[in-house]
């Protein structure tokens, strides 16, 4: 067929590869969602059933982009002789969709009625606060989520709420997830439902039964998986089984784009493929055709320093382009106006602001680099939770809004119970209408403690610059505690932490009296300031808008023009890499996650670092990133603000 010579070499090897095993290296941009759809039309061309054809990948817009492709190209293909819609469709899927189907097809031996219902994560998160309040436990002390978070990680590596409670159950903590987990599992059983992580642990267990297995292994005999790099061991598992009948399985992932270990991820599976599978076939799919040459030889300088990987090199027969812009800025406000600046540049050159994205490692991040689009009226969209909308941020500046202002019942409402303090709804209501003479003995205890804190926080706020107090109610309020349990609380401290950064440039407004320095003036301006952002924020949504977003986010999507900030030691790569206790496999990932950057950026990449920032409240000299420090000087060109000193960047100084 004429259309196969769109086809690269290694493109079609690996389409006309269609017996046994085969892995698919497919580096970023080199076409491997084209190369499943053009294998999948070769298989139908050969005669194979499209019903015998099994295609998964990992989101719906992927798994629905693959179907439109599949059915557009078997439309373009009069050799079939006959119509799209007499010629069968092969199954393409998500991993939960294969495993619904599978479980639907055989509820009985899956234990469920033959209607179940499917949890998505509200309706976890419901049921697990039911579970939490069964056994006695407050839903706002341990947060649903992160009861959730666990048991979702211990069903994605195959592990039973029974063996889960075999060592877990010493651990005060484990104990409490313990007997939450089998409270939630009775409540899905009650609703006959089953949440995310059951679609794919029961279609498992199903697998395991002999006959199951074969009927799957002969229904689909050809198995594509997309992203083989981000399955866990239960989605290993799913197609490990069904491919055991007849090894027609096909694997398409890249080493280098795990970025996942967090999610049960495990890189394990691709690098492990050619010893699980006997007799396979590889191939590797090098040519790129997104990115310019210098920054596929940035990307490859920087990967190959990862020893957990498969030896190869990404090219391209695009264009030289623009060496990678690098930029020393003096602090990471100045590195934010470097941006805004080139963005400016850009769109007078004519790019569209939705061509370009700026990434950043850490959510926290954000707030500098909103706070600068907005004050150069450039329009931006956040992927993810804008930094003022965040809970953790309203919750703090709704603690020091109501200790000055007692009146503001809506402020009133988000804190009473944060975290929680047992105090109810009856409880509130009798208070918001002056009835708190009623309240019993102990509840009086309970708003006096309260009112308390409350009064330590505004005698601290006009004693104290507004960075130390944004710092001093996070740690007062148990804030810090209660969110240190998980990687998404742990964020949201540096979120925290980043929001006293903001309030530091309120310290110096002070009033000096015989009694020392009052701080209400700054305090009153800070809060003033953060309302306003935050409304600003919410009413700006330009549909044409520069993207702002977190590595991880970035993620299979692509732009024109690249920008990559904060790299510095510490921030990125992150200082958990500089855990001794972090494995191998962890440590390259933070490798892994700046080439996924890279690999983003079609026609221009600018990268950026800042002398100093001011993280968790200090403010303190940086050295750059070793990820830029390992890039030629033949693919950079040093960038300048006018007002930035032309002298020699610290890039260049050895350490």
């Amino acid at each position: 067929m004429d259309k196969f010579l769109e086809l690269n070499k290694a493109q079609r090897q690996a389409v006309e590869t269609t017996e046994g095993p085969l892995l698919v290296l497919a580096g970023a941009g080199a076409g491997k969602t084209k190369t499943i759809t053009y294998r999948i039309l070769n298989l139908i061309q050969k005669g194979i059933a499209p019903e015998n054809i099994l295609a998964v990948t990992f989101t719906n817009k992927a798994a629905k982009e693959m179907g439109e492709r599949i059915l557009k190209l078997l439309g373009e293909a009069p050799e079939l002789n006959r119509p799209v819609s007499l010629i069968g469709r092969p199954f393409v899927s998500t991993f939960h969709g294969l495993g619904a189907f599978i479980i639907k097809e055989n509820f009985k031996e899956a234990g469920v009625k033959k209607h179940f219902s499917i949890y998505d994560r509200e309706d976890s998160k419901r049921a697990t606060k039911e579970a939490l309040i069964k056994n006695g436990y407050d839903p706002k002390q341990f947060e649903p989520s992160k009861i959730l978070a666990i048991i979702s990680r211990e069903k994605g590596n195959f592990v039973s709420v029974d063996k889960y409670f075999e060592f877990a159950s010493e651990d005060y903590f484990g104990d409490i997830v313990s007997k939450v987990w089998q409270d939630y599992e009775i409540i899905l059983k009650k609703e006959n439902a089953l949440d995310f992580d059951d679609l794919l642990l029961v279609a498992a267990k199903l697998l395991q039964k002999e006959e199951i297995r074969k009927f799957y292994g002969n229904k689909w005999k050809y198995i594509h998986i997309d992203e083989y790099q981000d399955t866990n061991k239960v989605q290993y598992q799913i197609a490990e089984a069904i491919a055991r009948e007849h090894q027609n399985i096909c694997a398409v992932g890249d080493v280098d784009q795990n970025i996942y270990t967090w999610r049960n991820a495990s890189i394990k599976n691709i690098l492990s493929f050619e010893k699980d599978y006997k007799n396979s076939k590889l191939v590797v799919m090098e040519e790129n055709y997104r990115s310019t040459k210098t920054i596929l030889e940035v990307a490859n300088r920087i990967i190959e320093k990862n020893k957990l990987r498969m030896e190869r090199k990404l090219v391209t027969k695009n264009a030289v382009g623009e060496r990678v812009g690098i930029f020393e800025a003096l602090t990471e406000n100045h590195e934010a106006q470097f941006i805004v600046e080139k963005v400016k540049e850009l769109q007078k050159q004519g790019v569209a602001f939705s061509e370009i994205a700026v990434l950043y490692r850490a959510n926290f991040q954000s707030r500098v680099l909103e706070e600068e689009f907005l004050t150069g009226d450039i329009p931006y969209q956040v992927l993810g939770t804008r930094f003022f909308e965040r809970k953790e941020i309203k919750d703090i500046l709704a603690f020091l809004r109501f200790s000055f202002n007692p009146e503001s019942i809506s402020d009133l409402k988000r804190i009473i119970n944060v975290p929680p303090r047992g105090i109810g709804k009856t409880t509130l209501l009798k208070i918001v209408e002056g009835k708190e003479e009623l309240l019993p003995a102990g509840m009086k205890i309970k708003m006096n403690s309260f009112r308390e804190l409350l009064r330590r926080i505004k005698n601290f706020a006009s004693q104290n610059p507004p960075s130390k107090t944004i710092l001093f109610i996070s740690e007062e309020v148990g804030l810090n505690k209660n969110l240190e349990r998980t990687e998404e609380g742990v964020e949201r401290i540096e979120n925290i932490k980043e929001l006293a950064v903001l309030a530091s440039r309120y310290d110096k407004m002070f009033l000096e009296d015989g009694q020392g320095k009052k701080w209400e003036e700054g305090v009153e301006k800070l809060l003033e300031d953060t309302s306003l952002a935050s409304d600003q924020d919410s009413d700006k949504e330009e549909k044409d808008g520069v993207r702002l977003m977190t590595v991880h986010a970035s993620k299979g999507l692509e732009f024109s023009y690249v920008f990559i900030t904060g790299l510095e030691e510490g921030l990125f790569p992150h200082d958990k890499d500089r855990d001794e206790n972090v494995s191998e496999e962890e440590a390259e990932e933070e490798r892994r996650l700046f080439y996924v950057a890279i690999t983003r950026a079609k026609k221009k990449l600018f990268l950026s670092y800042a002398q100093t920032r001011t993280i968790f409240g200090n403010r303190g000299s940086n050295i750059p990133s070793e990820f830029i420090l390992e890039i030629p000087d033949e693919y950079l060109e040093h960038e300048f603000l006018d007002y930035t000193p032309k002298r020699k960047p610290l890039l260049h100084i050895e350490f």
